[in-house]
């Protein structure tokens, strides 16, 4: 018994990670829930696969972009750019399924929320955060 108390303890302590996820330090990660309806002219576009749309919602950031990835497949990200702390310049611009920070010029993919310009200076860049989006029916939940 007392040799199994120790296997399991051995376990437990070298199955522990040390290296500890890396947080984005310009962006919060605010507890979100909000809904959308796409029958609304505001988010009419999000039934067709690939279309983007922009929510101004108080619970994010600067917003939400939210896209239909596929049929049955929604993708949010929060509007602010995430390589800088959030300023009168980071609320990102949305151009198709593309959006660019005005800031520096940086352009992120709303199918992956990837940077697709990343400069190769060494330096930690980000890709954008994203929250939970859920389709069911003509309501889109968006949460984290």
């Amino acid at each position: 018994m007392k040799r199994l108390f120790t296997i399991l303890l051995l376990l437990i302590l070298f199955s522990c990670d040390s290296n500890r996820t890396n947080r984005n330090p310009f962006l919060q990660e605010l507890n979100i829930s909000f809904s959308i309806n796409t029958n609304l002219p505001s988010y009419n576009a999000l039934t067709n696969i690939g279309s983007a749309v922009y929510v101004d919602s108080p619970q994010a950031t600067r917003g939400v972009f939210v896209i239909r990835a596929n049929f049955n497949t929604y993708r949010a990200f929060e509007a602010s750019c995430p390589n800088h702390e959030p300023n009168g310049c980071s609320t990102m611009i949305l151009d198709g399924s593309v959006v660019t920070c005005s800031c520096e010029d940086y352009e992120y993919l709303l199918f992956t929320g990837q940077l697709l310009n990343r400069p190769d200076d060494g330096n930690r860049y980000y890709d954008m955060l994203e929250y939970r989006a859920t389709g069911n029916g003509n309501i889109i939940t968006i949460s984290n």
